[in-house]
């Protein structure tokens, strides 16, 4: 069975993103995951957690490199003072044309301008034949666990015309705890199916975008849920859908999905 990270917004606040990624090391995940988005400093929040852990790994998954130069990213990697020894830095294609050989370039310049692990998200066969070829890991999104294996094959394929191992493969999972998180997953779930990269990588497993997420009403259901992924892949982040993005919400399922987490016999959770 793969690790298991935990993931939240970076547009939560930073109470939201001290308070996880402090519990997220007391519990044993082995990595705290934020994305970035224009209203959200994927960088500044890992910043954040780094200030209140010291052993978690730190990833940023993903920076689009339409917004973030190479240059820009080592620029505020260093300004933020992030462990490098703990970050895994994530990028991503962006929009738009040159979408390969934007990441090629970038993840080539990371990797010698950074002692951290370079990471690149990767949907369909030729970017994940890329990550293969450049990357330390790579980042897999609203994927099933039958696409993990489809998805690391075209790994696995860019590795070996490389000559160099395959990389670590992370993804993504979105979970929901409880009825009240639903609704936001599915608002989540109809956001990414209207995105046209996104609508190609579901009709190519052939399923919708809620067919890749996980819903449980207990915390007790959660290992079952989640056992898919973590048989396929070397580490499965539990991307937080919460109703409200406050921190009791977020820390009841921090809670609930932690690392060797099980139910006992009195039917509470036990480690």
């Amino acid at each position: 069975m793969g690790a298991r990270g935990f993931g939240l917004a970076a547009a939560v606040s930073p109470d939201v993103i001290r308070g996880a990624a402090s519990a997220c090391e007391a519990l044993g995940y082995r990595t705290f995951w934020v994305n970035d988005t224009p209203d959200g400093d994927g960088l500044a929040a890992l910043a954040a957690a780094a200030a209140v852990t010291s052993r978690i790994a730190l990833g940023v998954g993903v920076l689009p490199l339409t917004r973030w130069t190479p240059e820009r990213i080592v620029e505020r990697v260093r300004a933020l003072d992030l462990p490098l020894d703990r970050l895994r830095l994530g990028i991503g294609s962006g929009t738009g044309p040159g979408a390969l050989e934007r990441v090629r370039s970038g993840a080539l310049a990371l990797r010698a301008a950074l002692a951290c692990e370079v990471v690149v998200a990767a949907l369909g066969p030729r970017m994940c034949r890329l990550a293969g070829e450049v990357a330390d890991a790579v980042l897999f999104n609203w994927l099933t666990p039958d696409h993990v294996q489809r998805s690391t094959q075209w790994v696995a394929e860019g590795a070996r015309r490389a000559d160099r191992p395959l990389p670590r493969r992370y993804a993504y999972v979105r979970v929901a705890l409880g009825s009240a998180a639903v609704p936001r997953l599915q608002e989540e779930a109809a956001r990414y199916e209207r995105f046209p990269g996104y609508r190609e990588h579901f009709a190519r497993m052939g399923v919708p975008a809620l067919a890749t997420a996980v819903a449980v009403e207990r915390a007790e259901e959660l290992a079952a849920a989640l056992a898919p992924w973590e048989i396929v892949l070397d580490e499965t982040v539990v991307r937080a859908i919460t109703a409200g993005d406050r921190l009791d919400e977020v820390l009841a399922l921090v809670e609930a999905a932690a690392p060797g987490r099980q139910l006992g016999s009195g039917g509470q959770l036990t480690s």
